[in-house]
């Protein structure tokens, strides 16, 4: 599936501003200014001034929060959103409800306790957003998360993406039988989308601790309906470095 641009000219102006360029800008911005956000339940919560508000805006970190304070312009992030920025990028700190900086360990631990399947979730996240994918929530979808080329609003995303661990313990527990497979299939075509299967292999690693990731692997599958005209001698057939099923 091509790129859906919502308007001419988006792409060449995409790629004169890429999506790596403007994270290491929002990265160097929050270093500068010793960013800190506020632990929220499964959420942090990030007081910013306008510069830092349209740098998160741009590399689509967080979503703005309206409050009845007008001098103050709040960000709440996700808990893989925060960790990345916290771990991966290492420009922001956390200060949890007891007035503390938190440390990696005990945000991992946290996070983990909100959300028992976190290790994986931030595995995928992470693993598309050192592609330079920007990744928001696919709620909507009924996955995990959507993947965009770029800004949304220049895009539409073109992935629908389920996070899944190897094996039989897969604590999702989606696209075991073919019946969920077909329905998640068709749900993505309608929207135009491509249904992507990140399979995460903790390879026996206790996630204790975010040092773990370090040897998990993924592994990427795209999932599509087969389409006879595709399949015609006359043609070729995509050639890519994901694995289609």
């Amino acid at each position: 599936m091509m790129p859906r641009w919502k308007g001419k000219g988006l792409q060449a102006k995409a790629n004169a501003d890429p999506m790596s360029k403007i994270v290491s800008q929002l990265q160097s911005s929050l270093i500068q200014f010793e960013t800190r956000g506020l632990l929220s339940s499964c959420s942090v919560l990030v007081e910013v001034d306008a510069e830092l508000a349209d740098l998160l805006n741009r590399s689509c970190f967080g979503r703005p929060r309206i409050t009845a304070q007008e001098d103050k312009q709040w960000f709440q992030l996700d808990m893989e959103e925060a960790f990345y920025l916290c771990f991966s990028l290492k420009c922001l700190k956390v200060i949890g409800e007891d007035g503390s900086i938190k440390s990696n360990e005990e945000l991992w631990d946290y996070f983990k306790s909100k959300k028992l399947v976190f290790p994986v979730s931030y595995k995928v996240y992470s693993h598309l957003r050192h592609k330079n994918w920007v990744v928001r929530s696919g709620l909507q979808y009924g996955v995990d998360f959507v993947a965009y080329r770029h800004h949304p609003a220049l895009v539409h995303s073109e992935y629908a993406v389920l996070a899944l661990s190897e094996g039989d313990n897969d604590l999702n527990g989606r696209l075991r039988v073919w019946s969920d497979v077909h329905c998640t299939v068709r749900l993505c075509g309608s929207v135009a989308k491509t249904l992507l299967t990140v399979i995460v292999n903790s390879n026996n690693q206790v996630a204790n601790s975010p040092s773990c990731l370090e040897h998990y692997t993924v592994e990427e599958r795209t999932i599509t309906r087969w389409n006879p005209e595709r399949s015609r001698e006359d043609q070729t057939g995509p050639k890519n470095g994901t694995k289609k099923v």
